[in-house]
This record gives C-alpha cells, structure tokens and sequence, in this order.
C-alpha cells in the first residue's frame, strides 16, 4: 500500500476515535464512529482475496447497521426529550435500542455473529487493530450511557457474551476465530461490572488490549492462523512459543499472570454487591474458556504434528520483525499482577 495513502487511513482511525471520545453531542460521537468504519475498510481489503472481500462487506454491512439503529434511537430521544447530549440519553426505548446498537458494533453476544467471521477473513495485522483499536470509541460510549441503562440489560448481555465467548472457541482450530471469541467473552467481563465499577471496566480493557496485542505479534511473528502450525513452533522458535504460550495463559486468567487481576477484581466486586449467582456464572465461564487457552499450549507444547506442514515456513527465511515492541507487551502481559494495589490506587 502507498505510504501516504497508509499514513492517511491510520490518521483517520485515530481522528474518528478522539472525536467520539470529546464529543459530548451524539452526532458528532455518530461521525466518529462512521470515519473509523470507513477508514479500517481499505486495510481491511488490501489482500485482494475473496475472503477479506467478503469479510470487509459483511463488516461494513453490521457497521452501517449499528450506525443507523445509533442514529435512530439518538434522534428518538432528541424528539422526545429535546436533548442531544450523550449524558442526557434519558428514554428508555431510546437507551436500550442505543445500547443493543452500540453491542453490535463491538460483538457483544447475542449480536456476536459478524466478529468470528469477519476476524477469519483479515490478516493479523488488521486482526489487532480490529479487536483493540475498533473497540475504543464504542466502548467510551457505553460506559458514558451505562448509569442510565436498564441493569437488566447490561447483566444479560455480560452473562451471555461470557458464555457465548467460552462455548463458541471450545471446537475451533483457527486461531483468528479463538481470538475473535476470546473477544467476546472479556467484553462480557467489561459489560457486567460496568454499572457497579466503571473504572474496572475501564482497567479491564486496558489489560485486554495489552494481552490481544501480544498474541496477535508473536502469532504474527510466526506467521501462524491455525493450530497445526502451532505444533511446528517449539522445535523452531522455542522463545516466540514461550511468549505464545504465556499470553494464552493470561487471556485465560490464569494467577499469577496479569489477566487475572481484572477477572479477580471483577469477581470481588459482584460478591460485594451481592449478586452471588452472577459471578458464580461468570467464574464458571471462565473455565470454558481457560479451556481452550490450554488446548492451545497443549498442543504447542506437548505434542507433534504427526505429518508434514504444509503451511508457510517462516523460520527459513529472514525475519525482520523489531522486538522491542513484542518484549515490552509480554512483560506487561505476564507480570503486572504483583502491582495490583498501585493500580487500583492511580485508578480511584
């Protein structure tokens, strides 16, 4: 891709996510969400593949649909209320069409269908920003909403994206679709404490997007989209494997990796505002999806491909790839929970 035509699209996703992160009227947060869709399209089918084709049509079709529902259920409540302000979302018809809009447009369960399949479609690269960078001026939006959301609404779309997300990547062998999964089951994590504890929400996907990061590099590294690959990579590259190996532990949750923290955090909360049986759901989801994280070092650690690979070979060519970026991103992903205390305090 022409660098000037790259340096445009990058500073166009950056210019649609700060306008909706400073908007206070919900066109102006509307048009940033809009730049962002339309400036992700272009990386999105640069392979000139029917696949990333498809993918970027099926997601320009959910994105538009997501925009107008926002439109509408915005415009309804200005009608109605004689307020545009983001804060001022006081109808409840109005609150929940925003909040199911704002849901599809992140892949919350149960309007998830679009993520799997448009992430398998995408190269790493434009996975990674897909699943962390796309996911910023949305989110700023609901936590915004969330202190006049229907409670209801939120918990049924927390609890269901965690289970959704743990079910969905049990029989998966691509590994762009455990991802996509994997994303739907931390935004129900986000989802459920949003009204009790926004900042956790907030701390939440910050730890998210570090751990994403970090696995899309080191798979991108290693040029791996399926697990048979992964099975090749201990006998080539046992470091990367570590580093693979490490993030999928903590995007598990597994102590005394970061991940753990916010699921902890989020665990104590919900005991604190005593609704046992939620976080009882939430911890068992959990497991379902610790569960396929550890197939995932099974199979890269403990066992051989019985066959020939046919896939690309990346260890016999020369890499080039810098690795300040991969070391510093495994370091925050693996050791930040001794630091919890200091967090939480910067974050109150």
């Amino acid at each position: 891709m022409n660098p000037y035509v790259l340096s445009m699209i990058i500073s166009s996703l950056g210019l649609g996510t700060t306008l909706t992160f400073l908007s206070s009227h919900w066109l102006l947060a509307w048009m940033g969400l809009e730049i962002n869709t339309l400036a992700i399209m272009p990386l999105m089918a640069k392979q000139h593949h029917p696949r990333a084709v498809e993918a970027t049509t099926k997601y320009f079709l959910t994105q538009a649909t997501a925009a107008a529902l926002i439109l509408f259920a915005t415009t309804t409540n200005a009608w109605l209320t004689g307020e545009w302000s983001i804060d001022n979302l006081s109808h409840p018809a109005a609150m929940t069409l925003t909040t199911i809009a704002i849901a599809l447009k992140i892949g919350l369960a149960p309007v998830h269908f679009w993520l799997p399949e448009v992430l398998q479609g995408l190269n790493l690269t434009t996975g990674l920003i897909l699943s962390t960078w796309q996911k910023l001026a949305p989110m700023a939006l609901i936590i915004q909403i969330a202190p006049n959301t229907d409670q209801l609404v939120l918990t049924a779309l927390g609890v269901l994206s965690t289970l959704v997300g743990g079910w969905g990547g049990l029989n998966q062998t691509q590994l762009r679709k455990i991802l996509a999964y994997s994303s739907i089951a931390h935004l129900g994590w986000m989802i459920i404490i949003l009204q009790y504890a926004p900042h956790l929400t907030t701390l939440t996907l910050t730890i998210y997007i570090l751990m994403t990061s970090t696995m899309f590099m080191a798979l991108s590294y290693s040029s791996a989209t399926k697990m048979s690959t992964l099975t090749l990579k201990w006998t080539k590259n046992p470091t990367l494997l570590t580093v693979t190996a490490l993030s999928l532990l903590s995007l598990g949750g597994l102590p005394p990796l970061t991940g753990f923290m916010p699921k902890w955090l989020i665990l104590q909360e919900l005991a604190k505002q005593d609704i046992p049986l939620t976080a009882t759901i939430m911890a068992m989801s959990a497991l379902l999806s610790l569960f396929f994280y550890l197939r995932l070092c099974y199979a890269m650690i403990l066992t051989i491909a019985p066959n020939t690979n046919n896939a690309q070979t990346p260890w016999r060519l020369q890499n080039f790839h810098p690795t300040l970026p991969l070391s510093t991103l495994t370091i925050l992903t693996a050791l930040m929970l001794p630091i919890t205390p200091s967090i939480l305090a910067l974050m109150f």
